[in-house]
C-alpha cells in the first residue's frame, strides 16, 4: 500500500467561458488555490500544475490535459487532483473511461475534492453518476449558448470569429462589419471580372500571377500570430472564388446560422437547408450592387460543362415557366435536326401533378429572341450618332473622373510612404515593437500595391482612349448582331417567360400556337406574342 510520500500529484485546472459565470483568470486561480492548498493540507507533493484556460470540457483535445496524460504514460505522476469531475470533461463516456479504466490501469489515483471522490476511497460507485450529470450541464449549457447566438443573429449583429474576406470588425463594434480598404477592392474586382463573364477557376489564377493574397494569407497577415502554412488552401482556387461570388455579404445582407454540429460532441458541422438560416438585410455596407449580384448568379446558374461539341443551353437561368416560374430546363426531342427542348423545370420533375409541360423547341426560341432583339435595336442612323455622342460624352466624363482619382491616389500614396518611414523610426526609437512594426508596416504596404495596381488600370484605360468611331463601330456590333450570345442576354433580358402551348387544326394542317414574353433590363416595358410552330 503506498504511503502519501509516494504519491506525485498532478493538479489539474480547466475553465471554458460557458463555466460558473467566473472570469476566466479568477477562476483558474481560485482552483489553483484549493487544489494546492489540499495538496499541502494532505501531505501530497506536486509534480507539475495543469491549466486549460479556455477550453469546453466536451472535448479531451486540450493541450495541458494531453500533457498531463504524457507525464502519466512517462510516470512523473501518479495522483491527479481536480475541484470536481466536471474540471476532468464533461462528457460522461470519455470522463468515466478515464476515471473507471485509464486511471486504474496506469495505477494513478484520482481525486475531486469538492465532490468528495476519491478512486481509493469507499464511495466510487458516484463517479458515473457525477460525469452523466457533468454532460447533462453540458448539453443544456450549449442549448442556451446556441439559442442566445441565434438570438444576435436575429438582430444582425455578426457573431462570427473572423469578419469575411472583404471586411473587418468594426472597432467601436464587433458585431457589426465595415468596409476593408484594401481586400475590399479585391472583392469589387473579382465581381466585376465574373459579371464580365470570366469563370471563377479564371478569376484565381489572375488573382495568384498578381501574387494578391488569398483570404487565408490576409487574415494572417491582418491578424498577427496566426500561420498561414496551417491553412491548406494558401493560394486563391476556383472553389474559394466561387463561394465568394454566392455570399449576399457583400450585397449588405448577413446570412448566418448555415451549419449545426452533427450532436454535443460530434466535431462535424452540417449544411442546414437555406429556408433554415437566419437572414437579415442591409446589417452593413455593400461592397457590390444587387444588379451586378444578381447578373453573377444568373450567370453561375447558366454556366454548364458540356462535352465537346455537346449542346449547352444559354437560356439557362433566364427562360422561365409562366405559371409556376421555375426555370425551363433541358430535355431531349425527336423531332429531326432540333438540339432540344425546352420544358417547365416542375414538370420534369414531378409530372402533371405539378405543373404543364410548357415545351418549346430550343432553337425555335433562339430564333425567336434574336429577331426580337434585333428589332429592338433597329434604330436610324441619327439615332445611331446620338447614341455613340452621348457614350462618348460619358467615357469622358468617367476619365475625367479617373484623373481626379489618379489625384487622390498619388496623394494617398506619399501618405503611405511618410506613414511606413515613421514606423521604422518608431521601431528604431523603442516606441514600437518588431512584430507590430512589421504587421503595421505589411498593412500599409498592401495597401499602396492596390493602389498602384489601380492606378496601373487607370493608365491602360487611357492608352487605350475610345475615339467616336470605334465607339460608333462597337454599337454597330451589338445592333448588327449575328449569334446570341449568354453575356449578351444576360445583360439585355431579365428573364423570358414561355406560356403552355395549344394546337389548332387549319387548313394547312395542324399548328402549335404558344406565347413567349420577354422582360428587358434597359425598359421597363415587355415584348409578348403568340408566335406559330
Amino acid at each position: 500500500m503506498r504511503t502519501r510520500a509516494d504519491y506525485r500529484a498532478a493538479l489539474y485546472m480547466r475553465l471554458s467561458k460557458d463555466d460558473d459565470g467566473a472570469a476566466e483568470s479568477a477562476s483558474i486561480t481560485t482552483q489553483r488555490q484549493l487544489l494546492r492548498s489540499y495538496a499541502a493540507e494532505h501531505g501530497y507533493a506536486v509534480q507539475d500544475e495543469y491549466s486549460d484556460d479556455g477550453y469546453s470540457g466536451v472535448s479531451f483535445e486540450r493541450p495541458e490535459f494531453r500533457r498531463m496524460i504524457a507525464d502519466i504514460e512517462a510516470k512523473r505522476v501518479n495522483l491527479v487532483i481536480v475541484k470536481d469531475l466536471s474540471r476532468l470533461g464533461r462528457d460522461y463516456i470519455t470522463a468515466g473511461q478515464y476515471t473507471e479504466i485509464y486511471f486504474p490501469s496506469k495505477g494513478v489515483r484520482c481525486i475531486a475534492v469538492n465532490d468528495g471522490y476519491d478512486s481509493e476511497g469507499p464511495y466510487t460507485d458516484i463517479a458515473p453518476f457525477k460525469n452523466v450529470i457533468n454532460e447533462m450541464y453540458a448539453r443544456d449549457i450549449s442549448k442556451k449558448i446556441r439559442s442566445a447566438f441565434a438570438a444576435k443573429m436575429r438582430e444582425g449583429a455578426y457573431v462570427a470569429a473572423f469578419a469575411p474576406y472583404g471586411y473587418q470588425k468594426d472597432a467601436a463594434d464587433k458585431n457589426r462589419l465595415a468596409v476593408d480598404a484594401c481586400s475590399g477592392e479585391v472583392v469589387k474586382r473579382i465581381f466585376t471580372m465574373a459579371a464580365g463573364g470570366a469563370k471563377p477557376a479564371d478569376i484565381a489564377r489572375t488573382l495568384n500571377a498578381e501574387g494578391v493574397p488569398s483570404p487565408a494569407v490576409y487574415r494572417c497577415i491582418m491578424h498577427g500570430g496566426s500561420d498561414a502554412n496551417l491553412y491548406s488552401r494558401r493560394e486563391w482556387t476556383g472553389s474559394t472564388v466561387g463561394k465568394m461570388l454566392r455570399n449576399m455579404v457583400y450585397i449588405g445582407h448577413t446570412a448566418q446560422g448555415k451549419t449545426e454540429k452533427a450532436s454535443l460532441k460530434s466535431r462535424v458541422s452540417v449544411s442546414k437547408a437555406r429556408e433554415e438560416w437566419i437572414i437579415v438585410k442591409n446589417t452593413h455596407e455593400a461592397l457590390v450592387d444587387e444588379e451586378t449580384f444578381d447578373i453573377v448568379q444568373r450567370r453561375a446558374r447558366a454556366r454548364t460543362c458540356p462535352k465537346k461539341g455537346g449542346f449547352g443551353n444559354i437560356f439557362s437561368g433566364i427562360a422561365k415557366c409562366a405559371d409556376c416560374g421555375r426555370n425551363m430546363s433541358s430535355t431531349g426531342t425527336r423531332k429531326k435536326g432540333s438540339r432540344a427542348n425546352l420544358c417547365c423545370g416542375g414538370y420534369k420533375l414531378h409530372g402533371a401533378q405539378e405543373c404543364g409541360n410548357h415545351f418549346i423547341d430550343y432553337d425555335a426560341l433562339y430564333k425567336i429572341v434574336l429577331a426580337e432583339l434585333r428589332e429592338r435595336l433597329c434604330i436610324s442612323q441619327a439615332e445611331r450618332a446620338k447614341i455613340a455622342d452621348n457614350a462618348y460624352g460619358r467615357l469622358c466624363a468617367a476619365r475625367r473622373g479617373e484623373d481626379k482619382e489618379s489625384g487622390s491616389i498619388k496623394r494617398r500614396l506619399k501618405e503611405i510612404e511618410s506613414i511606413i518611414a515613421r514606423l521604422y523610426e518608431d521601431n528604431a526609437a523603442g516606441r514600437l515593437s518588431d512584430r507590430r512594426t512589421g504587421r503595421l508596416a505589411a498593412k500599409y504596404e498592401k495597401e499602396a500595391e492596390a493602389l498602384e495596381e489601380r492606378m496601373g488600370a487607370i493608365q491602360a484605360e487611357k492608352e487605350a482612349a475610345v475615339s467616336r468611331e470605334k465607339t460608333g463601330r462597337l454599337l454597330d456590333e451589338i445592333i448588327n448582331m449575328a449569334e446570341l450570345t449568354p453575356d449578351m442576354l444576360f445583360k439585355l433580358i431579365d428573364r423570358i417567360e414561355i406560356a403552355q402551348g395549344y394546337y389548332e387544326q387549319t387548313a394547312q394542317g395542324r399548328i402549335k400556337r404558344q406565347s413567349v414574353k420577354i422582360f428587358y433590363r434597359f425598359k421597363t416595358e415587355t415584348a409578348e406574342r403568340e408566335y406559330t410552330f
